[in-house]
């Protein structure tokens, strides 16, 4: 082989080099943002979302629990003033029998919060950091749930009480399939 040759391989060799170290850099950047991506997503409870928009649509919608009558007569709500807005239609469906099916808006928050919680609880199998996290703001929105169906009277309603039972089912659910997934692992890896 000649001097030339040799050259150009050695050339090429290094050039290739330094063609896979950018290739394997940017692939790293992309490679770390997808891991901070799924350690935000294993951190946050899913089910925050429809909490959230049920906080919104309450806070934003502050009925009157006390008014005055004709008389003069102050008069205390029986009901949480959101109600009327969560009774409210957010779809129809004609069905072939004929009828109208209707699902409310408050009917929707929670088909949403069934999904979310269907997936927390895919997400409690892993055994990692960011799960026990998830399983510590899980609690504390429970908590915060709770407080809320306590204490503020457009959340004393059944579908924020739905919500907040699935906030509880959500902590247990987790730490429960943790626990299991833990086992397990430590099953396979010690003969336990």
């Amino acid at each position: 082989m000649s001097k030339n040759t040799k050259i150009a391989l050695a050339g090429a060799a290094i050039a290739k080099r330094e063609r896979d170290k950018r290739n394997n850099h940017a692939s790293n950047d992309s490679y770390d943002k997808g891991n901070l991506m799924r350690a935000i997503f294993g951190i946050f409870p899913l089910l925050v979302i429809p909490v959230a928009l049920y906080n919104l649509l309450a806070l934003g919608f502050g009925g009157a629990v006390e008014t005055v009558n004709a008389q003069g007569e102050l008069v205390r709500a029986t009901s949480a003033p959101i109600l009327q807005l969560l009774n409210g239609p957010f779809m129809h469906l004609p069905m072939i029998s004929g009828v109208d099916w209707m699902l409310t808006k408050g009917d929707a928050i929670l088909l949403l919060a069934i999904v979310f919680l269907f997936l927390e609880i895919l997400k409690s199998t892993s055994t990692g950091t960011s799960t026990i996290i998830n399983h510590a703001i899980s609690m504390m929105l429970f908590i915060v749930c709770l407080i809320q169906f306590l204490l503020l009277p457009n959340f004393a309603t059944s579908t924020f009480f739905i919500l907040m039972s699935m906030a509880l089912l959500d902590v247990l659910a987790g730490v429960v399939v943790t626990i299991v997934s833990a086992r397990r692992d430590f099953g396979v890896a010690g003969d336990v």
